[in-house]
């Protein structure tokens, strides 16, 4: 299947014409009406610096349900010995650059390039982008970064620093969504980490099944302090 080149408006081909690895589209800009357009339809971008924007919607899509959501009983432990404070859109900005820096440290390839980080904080200032913070005795410990477009939240990345961190900052996701009406946690990418939570896969028509129910308008929720 060719992989498209975006017009200047901001408009999508349809996700089923992606290539096998996901790969959908190239080009564009990350302007936050261009990134309504492609979340809306599960398409995220993924690039590395120097390459042009990459557009992806891959299948099977890995996905949490709140309600089906499991908690190890070791994690539970440890949130109940108040090891951690957690709080929600706070860090923002920071967050999304632990969450590259982690990689990096790591000798690892980072898709968190100086442009998406300054488009996601402008998404967050539109209220759209949202995250969550694990602090431990005063410091940032852990913590994960993502959109939410009315019932569905788009999970872009976490980073721990400290042990359990970013798994403690995720189930305080889980409870935020809960209490918000959020019936879909989108993680993107299949791992066996997000399995253990819970999380499970769907096929292509039963994700966008899943977008269309749920996302029925693109205003932002707001901060969710």
């Amino acid at each position: 299947m060719p992989v498209f080149r975006l017009p200047e408006k901001n408009i999508f081909p349809d996700p089923d014409f992606a290539e096998p690895d996901g790969l959908l589209a190239v080009g564009g800009d990350l302007s936050p009406q261009r990134l309504l357009a492609a979340y809306s339809q599960g398409i995220f971008p993924w690039y590395s610096e120097g390459e042009p924007i990459l557009w992806w919607s891959t299948a099977p899509r890995l996905v949490l349900f709140p309600e089906e959501f499991h908690l190890p009983r070791r994690l539970a432990r440890t949130i109940r010995q108040g090891k951690f404070t957690v709080t929600v859109d706070r860090e923002f900005a920071r967050v999304v650059r632990l969450c590259a820096n982690s990689r990096t440290i790591k000798n690892e390839a980072t898709w968190i390039t100086d442009e998406m980080l300054e488009a996601y904080i402008r998404m967050h200032e539109l209220g759209y982008g949202h995250s969550v913070e694990c602090w431990h005795e005063g410091r940032l410990a852990g913590g994960l970064y993502g959109l939410a477009l009315d019932r569905v939240f788009f999970g872009e990345s976490m980073f721990s620093l400290k042990s359990d961190a970013s798994k403690v900052a995720l189930v305080r996701l889980v409870r935020e969504c809960t209490q918000r009406d959020i019936r879909m946690i989108d993680c993107q990418m299949t791992t066996s980490h997000m399995l253990r939570f819970g999380a499970r896969e769907l096929s292509r028509q039963e994700f966008g099944e899943c977008l269309q129910r749920w996302i029925e308008n693109l205003e932002p929720a707001g901060p969710w302090r």
